[in-house]
């Protein structure tokens, strides 16, 4: 065939233009692991990927970008090989998890997508009867269904090989070119029209953001990076479920769907919760058996209020499902296109979660001799937030992927057991409103409510709050303290104008343990008198000059401070029979002449461990102090440092409302 450009279907030119986006992600690779026993002809093996390749144009297909768009060039070959890796000569029990580990390296290699080919294999020898066969493809050239599709052909090629006859597989009918063709052709106009309107009526008012907490901090940008961990009911609950999906009409897709909906409702409270699921989208029997990019995403909404139940949510779901399915011709790129015309780098568009219920069967061939079992991995690539595979055998299984930027293990593990406890609860009451469903079993709650009580905390020094501030101006005198309009003060600046301070207030007879009213405006000289009075081993009293006299009085007189520190400038705002009027400005002379050094303030007292005393706004009546203490605010500060560790030159800006 002639390398001619022809047009890439919508699913193809999406993730066509998501590789221009990142070039060289590997988010979007598809890894399979299949372990062969028995005497495997490799040169044989080798010849039947060939064949397949060769059988299917999507397979040696690559993309070039023609006036800003994508188009597919069919190769009239591709070179495929099947290398060889032979680990025999590790210990017998390390060869299984070192081909599972090679195999996972191999799904994050990426592909070029402009010169291919866009698939590779790798045979890791385990044993003269034991391999295990690796798949890595772009997910632009195939889906799921698709590589069930290869290793069954891939069987059939083998077989033929080795019996040397030719394989008994019919001619295909299209190839997948010409069903991008027919896609373009199709969905357009009116159709595509009434199609996009339906899903645009269906999203109305919908948030395409879904608000779940995090561990961390949203990346400015994707790394794909993910981990999996998987929940197992028993075959009991697994017959319990499919009874009430047949008693309600509906499917065991249904039924974990709405389970997982609920879950995300539960720990988000948004009242509506947008979930991408992924469909075959084979509508035709002509690309039935065909190897190519065929599976859409629809978007399933559900809608929450406070009583709804369990069984209300699965009819939901189920009139939801059966409608998305109805309209599920239109591709996800075009509502995308149509829905969210400005995007996000670090969110996925419309949704961020996804649930899939896997109804391809665990694959399991028997080739001449040869059994090939697919093996389950881990990729280590995530492509969602968070990601649900649900399936059955003779147990319902659960693999909940997720982004590990995002989520640790414990919050996925704790994730695991609410989306089982919902199910249990469901099944056992399915009339009960989901809000009042537990979603921690006793265990769990006992822990939760033994840890967030667990608040001690060993605080060895517990300093004052001037002497932690000493101890700062020690260490760094020069760095700057604060900062004043124009005026900049360093550490060792306030320190020892405190330090006069306090000598002056000491022979003035404040001592440890007394209360000082502090009356002044918002500057240096309020931080400066604050720390003074505290170096005495006193407690201060803010006075708010803009209170009336009057409330002011009441203050000095509950608290008979011996001594207020003002300025001559708030003199009048003050009371008249003040019994110790200390004015900075006025006595600043007298000030200056105090000794710089820290005064060692005796702290025998209980009211040592004071540092001030607060009014209430005496609104309930009359205002009563309120004490705060050293130990207190210290505690406040340590937690914060510890919870918010500064680094040198950051500032915080705190800001607390009275």
């Amino acid at each position: 065939m002639s390398p001619t450009p022809l047009q890439a279907s919508f699913a193809q030119e999406r993730l066509w233009f998501l590789d221009q986006l990142e070039p060289g992600t590997a988010a979007y690779n598809l890894v399979r692991a299949f372990r062969v026993t028995g005497p495997l002809n490799v040169e044989a093996m080798a010849s039947a990927f060939k064949s397949v390749v060769q059988r299917h144009e999507s397979l040696r297909t690559v993309f070039e970008n023609v006036d800003g768009s994508a188009r597919q060039i069919v190769l009239s070959s591709a070179k495929v090989e099947m290398p060889v890796l032979n680990l025999t000569d590790l210990p017998e029990g390390e060869r299984r998890p070192e081909a599972l580990r090679i195999a996972s390296e191999q799904g994050k290699k990426p592909f070029d997508l402009t010169t291919g080919p866009l698939l590779r294999t790798l045979l890791l020898k385990l044993d003269h009867d034991q391999h295990i066969l690796v798949l890595a493809m772009h997910h632009i050239i195939t889906d799921g269904w698709s590589i069930s599709i290869l290793f069954r052909e891939l069987t059939q090629y083998y077989e033929a090989f080795i019996q040397g006859k030719p394989p008994e597989l019919k001619e295909l009918p299209v190839q997948y070119a010409e069903f991008a063709h027919w896609q373009r052709e199709f969905l357009a106009g009116e159709v595509l029209a009434k199609q996009v309107a339906y899903w645009k009526q269906k999203l109305a008012n919908a948030p395409t953001i879904l608000d779940l907490a995090t561990d961390h901090p949203r990346p400015k940008g994707h790394n794909w990076q993910g981990a999996t961990e998987e929940l197992i009911l028993d075959h009991q609950v697994l017959v319990a479920l499919k009874e009430f999906a047949q008693a309600e009409g509906a499917t065991l897709f249904m039924v974990s769907l709405a389970v997982f909906d609920a879950l995300l409702w539960r720990y988000t409270g948004q009242n509506s919760i947008l979930v991408g699921t992924p469909t075959a989208g084979r509508s035709q029997i002509e690309i039935e058996n065909l190897v190519g990019f065929f599976v859409n995403t629809l978007v399933f909404r559900a809608d929450f209020d406070p009583n709804i139940t369990f069984r209300e949510l699965v009819r939901q779901v189920r009139a939801c499902a059966l409608d998305a399915y109805s309209h599920q011709d239109v591709p996800f790129e075009k509502l995308v296109e149509e829905l969210v015309p400005q995007r996000s780098m670090n969110t996925s568009p419309l949704f961020q979660v996804m649930f899939t219920f896997q109804n391809i069967p665990k694959q399991i061939f028997e080739i001449l001799g040869l059994e090939m079992e697919e093996l389950e991995f881990e990729t280590g690539i995530a492509k969602f937030d968070l990601s649900v595979e649900a399936f059955e055998d003779d147990r319902f299984h659960c693999r909940f992927e997720y982004n590990t930027d995002l989520f640790d293990k414990a919050t996925v593990l704790r994730q695991m057991t609410h989306f089982r406890n919902l199910i249990l609860a469901g099944l056992k009451n399915p009339d009960e409103p989901i809000a009042r469903i537990s979603l921690m079993d006793a265990g769990e709650l006992d822990q939760t409510v033994s840890d967030w009580n667990n608040t001690g905390a060993d605080h060895s020094k517990q300093l004052r709050i001037q002497s932690s501030f000493e101890e700062q101006a020690a260490r760094n005198p020069d760095a700057i303290a604060l900062i004043y309009q124009d005026q900049e003060f360093t550490y060792g600046t306030v320190n020892e104008k405190a330090n006069q301070l306090a000598h002056y207030l000491n022979k003035r007879g404040v001592k440890s343990g007394s209360l000082v009213g502090v009356s002044l405006e918002r500057s240096p000289e309020l931080t400066i008198a604050l720390l003074g009075v505290l170096k005495t081993g006193a407690s201060y009293v803010p006075l708010d000059h803009s209170y009336p006299v009057e409330r002011l009085a009441s203050m000095l007189e509950d608290t008979e401070a011996g001594c207020v520190v003002s300025v001559s400038g708030l003199r009048d705002r003050l009371p008249k029979d003040v019994r110790d009027l200390i004015l900075l400005d006025d006595e600043k002379e007298l000030l200056g002449k105090e000794s710089v050094a820290n005064l060692v303030a005796k702290t025998s007292t209980a009211k040592s461990e004071r540092a001030y005393v607060l009014y209430t706004s005496g609104s309930s009546g009359r205002p009563k102090g309120v004490e705060g203490t050293h130990r207190g605010a210290m505690n406040r500060m340590e937690w914060m440092w510890e919870r918010y560790p500064y680094q040198e030159g950051e500032v915080c800006c705190q800001k607390t409302n009275v």
